[in-house]
């Protein structure tokens, strides 16, 4: 591939996770006044996040058996313009109906459905178009993407907002279209690969498992509680902001994105220096988690909002060094045919870790503020522990024969270069 087309490429695919996360990170700072306009309960207003994110998190393996059976652009290009007709779903109930919110629901699951076949698949993506260091670093400009995506739509939410708290529904569609075009004209996929019947996939995604799987999925748990806790603090944040300490409109925007914008920058660092180094890989995951611990732990006991936000960002910093690396672990653990599986697999897991984080953390908040973060600090110390002991993809499983005489994968490419 040309560099000048492989650039042009990258650019279309970094698009698509940015557009995702928009899906929940746009509405986090909007909740509040959506509570108090459509006279809602705080459970009620967690299935806002919540359903769109169950519903991509059920899809999620469904679109990456079709990426990998057929086109990957074939499903990223509609699952956009799905994406934005849920959207628009959702914002004409908010506009035109007088009991608005079973409908916005609905709005949100199509959302969610249309999510599914996006930033994960995109991740497949980069792994046919690119290879080596280049696919560490690329992998590593999807996971900032998705991070300034996350940056920006607090602050978006609440500029939006400005004009009415449902205008951001129709956001959504403007930006999702204009995406899939940029996609489908800019991004031009290699060969298809051999096509596999079902049943011949479920037999190779076994075996993937059965090879890899003490350490594979260790990891796809490891990604899901990153993002529970992400999505969880961001919910408990906007709603204390703006009942405890009375701030909303961009303000509040501008400091939900400060633990955001240490994340990003994080993420993208890690996935330029970490290339297919497995030992480093390691090392800074287990730091990224240390970190994220420990910012848990101190934040159970400060509710000023300046050593709160301060200790958060640092939580945001030790999750900028987790994602990427399990990013280009889980996309290099399998051969190409079978990526599109795993990378969404992975996806599945994330989303259902964001869809479960705002409502528990909606039970945990009704008890106290120490609650929230003490249990908080159970579950990253439990993804340390777990990081520690299991997530080591350089040791082979009994039986495993993969690296020495199966497929080439990322890692085995490494293994054969001098140390």
């Amino acid at each position: 591939m040309e560099a000048k087309q492989g650039t042009s490429a990258m650019i279309a695919i970094a698009f698509i996770p940015l557009v995702m996360v928009l899906g929940n990170s746009m509405l986090v700072p909007v909740l509040p006044t959506m509570k108090a306009k459509l006279g809602l309960s705080q459970f009620q207003t967690s299935l806002m996040i919540t359903l769109f994110s169950l519903a991509a998190g059920i899809i999620i393996p469904v679109v990456g058996y079709l990426s990998d059976r057929f086109s990957r652009k074939w499903v990223i290009v509609p699952s956009l313009i799905l994406y934005g007709i849920g959207g628009i779903m959702s914002g004409l109930a908010a506009w035109l109906m007088e009991n608005s919110y079973t409908m916005i629901l609905i709005g949100r699951i199509v959302q969610g459905i249309g999510a599914a076949g996006t930033a994960y698949v995109a991740m497949a993506l980069i792994g046919d178009l690119y290879s080596g260091a280049q696919e560490s670093k690329a992998l590593g400009i999807i996971e900032s993407s998705n991070g300034l995506g996350k940056i920006l739509s607090p602050i978006i939410g609440s500029l939006i907002a400005l004009v009415t708290w449902y205008a951001v529904f129709f956001k959504f569609p403007v930006l999702c279209f204009a995406v899939a075009a940029y996609v489908w004209f800019g991004v031009k996929e290699k060969k298809k690969m051999e096509e596999k019947s079902f049943f011949q996939y479920l037999k190779a995604l076994k075996q993937i498992f059965k090879n890899k799987g003490r350490w594979l999925i260790p990891a796809f748990f490891v990604g899901s509680a990153g993002l529970f806790i992400l999505f969880g603090v961001l919910f408990y944040l906007s709603d204390v902001l703006e009942e405890t300490f009375k701030i909303d409109g961009v303000l509040k925007g501008s400091i939900l994105a400060i633990p955001l914008f240490g994340m990003v920058v994080t993420a993208y660092i890690t996935g330029a220096k970490i290339k297919q180094n497995k030992p480093l890989i390691r090392k800074v995951m287990v730091a990224g988690l240390v970190i994220l611990t420990g910012s848990m732990f101190g934040v159970a006991f400060f509710k000023q909002i300046y050593l709160m936000i301060g200790l958060l960002t640092l939580g945001s910093i030790g999750t900028g060094l987790l994602l990427p690396c399990l990013n280009t672990l889980i996309t290099g653990a399998v051969e190409k045919a079978e990526r599109g599986m795993i990378t969404s697999l992975y996806g599945s897991v994330r989303f259902l870790g964001v869809a479960f984080g705002p409502p528990l953390f909606s039970w945990l908040m009704k008890i106290s503020h120490k609650t929230v973060f003490l249990s908080m600090t159970g579950v990253s110390l439990a993804t340390l522990m777990l990081s520690l002991f299991f997530i080591k993809p350089g040791i082979k499983n009994k039986g495993d024969t993969t690296e020495e005489h199966g497929p080439t994968t990322l890692f085995r490419k490494r293994e054969k270069a001098p140390t």
